[in-house]
């Protein structure tokens, strides 16, 4: 098949949406397909365009047999509920010439990430230009989000922008998301059942086996008998992430635990000075894709702080491969999200926004190794059942087929992958 991927993350971000973009359109050409992506330079989770892709100019490569092309975009320093809109506004107008070079492609499928829904009117016309299908994949609901979170206020405004959002989803061929929930909310938004699916994000099970030879307590002067309590990914606005700097205050008389914040964002600057004086508070940047299972191996309790209002809205993609290392998550969750569902059976669960609840886990986690290692290797089970790589992908590209071609066409091509 010709696929065109069309979103504003890619390879080679670290982590967050980009990070599986990329693994996906690989995986896909590694299959045979013809394989296009058009996306921004890599700018995420720091908000700055990375060293090797400055300049406001075009750009195309190829990146493991996929033709990446690069529309550049304005990227806040500081990204607030307007910068964010612009910055998106921004791509999805740059991006329009490459957009409008695919049409003598003709491609099968195109399929659009979502954020940023402003790309999504252009997809939908392109789609009925070329003949290809229009699948939309929503890994965050951007729009109820945005008003949740407080980056964006005003009734009115939330209802146009609502109306816009179920107006365009409808059209779409398919639409996915990653979470039941969120799949059930798109229904609620008007798409038929008939073309919703779950694409949840995925582990390389094989990859996290690597170990590599990185040690992360050695090089923070970490105890190999102590404690280390992890957070890896992000450091931003959906996180709730204070809240690990308030936990860790209040352990900070422990002197067999240690806290291992990794990760990038805009609120890096903020949380290292709430970590001020805590001598077992350690900060590292975001790991490379080599070093990054040494990292989860080091940690004995994976942390993940969420907030309250965003809850169903998203769902952390780092949940994957906290799972897959064997080791516990505390997470900040309601018991009735799917988030809180999910951790509840692997780790524990507290209130979000509360700290001394969160630390009153840790603690408990801490002094009890042999629940540690229950809670682990139930979640590293799971992840191996329901989220491996290879089986989420392979699933994806039947999907694929069943959408382009005829059915009983699209039944004997799955069938001849299947049995490759």
């Amino acid at each position: 098949m010709k696929i065109l991927l069309y979103c504003l993350n890619y390879a080679p971000e670290l982590t967050g949406i980009g990070k599986y973009t990329g693994e996906q359109a690989e995986w896909l050409a590694a299959r045979g397909h013809q394989v296009r992506v058009i996306t921004a330079p890599p700018y995420y989770p720091a908000w700055k365009i990375d060293r090797a892709y400055r300049g406001l100019r075009y750009r195309r490569e190829m990146r493991h047999a996929v033709d990446v092309m690069r529309a550049p975009l304005w990227v806040p320093e500081r990204p607030s509920g307007v910068k964010r809109l612009l910055h998106l506004a921004s791509f999805a107008v740059t991006s329009l010439g490459w957009l409008a070079r695919q049409v003598a492609w003709r491609p099968d499928v195109v399929f659009t990430v979502e954020p940023p829904l402003f790309c999504s009117p252009a997809t939908l016309l392109f789609a009925r230009l070329t003949g290809a299908k229009a699948w939309l994949h929503i890994q965050d609901y951007e729009v109820d989000a945005a008003f949740k979170l407080g980056l964006l206020k005003g009734g009115l405004p939330q209802r146009m922008a609502s109306t816009f959002e179920r107006f365009i989803m409808r059209r779409y061929d398919h639409v996915s998301s990653i979470s039941h929930t969120m799949v059930a909310l798109a229904r609620q938004k008007g798409v038929d059942a008939t073309r919703v699916s779950m694409l949840p994000n995925w582990v390389d099970l094989a990859a996290l086996a690597r170990r590599g030879d990185a040690d992360f307590r050695a090089r923070l002067g970490i105890p190999a008998n102590a404690v280390v309590a992890l957070y890896s990914g992000t450091i931003g606005t959906k996180q709730g992430i204070e809240i690990l700097a308030d936990a860790a205050r209040h352990l900070c008389s422990r002197d067999d635990l240690h806290f291992i914040i990794c990760g990038a964002g805009a609120g890096v600057p903020a949380l290292r000075t709430q970590c001020e004086g805590l001598a077992r508070v350690h900060f590292l940047p975001l790991q490379s894709a080599e070093d990054f299972p040494a990292l989860l191996d080091c940690a004995d309790i994976h942390l993940m702080p969420q907030r309250a209002d965003a809850a169903d809205l998203v769902l952390p993609s780092k949940l994957t491969n906290m799972l897959a290392s064997g080791k516990p998550v505390v997470a900040t969750a309601a018991p009735d999200t799917e988030l809180g569902k999910l951790v509840i059976q692997f780790g524990s669960l507290v209130e979000p926004g509360n700290s001394v609840a969160m630390a009153d886990a840790i603690a408990a986690l801490a002094d009890d190794p042999p629940r540690r290692q229950a809670l682990g290797s139930a979640g590293k089970a799971w992840a191996a059942a329901h989220l491996d790589r290879d089986a989420v992908l392979a699933e994806f590209e039947r999907t694929l087929l069943r959408l382009r071609a005829p059915r009983g066409v699209a039944d004997q091509a799955a069938a001849d992958l299947a049995g490759k």
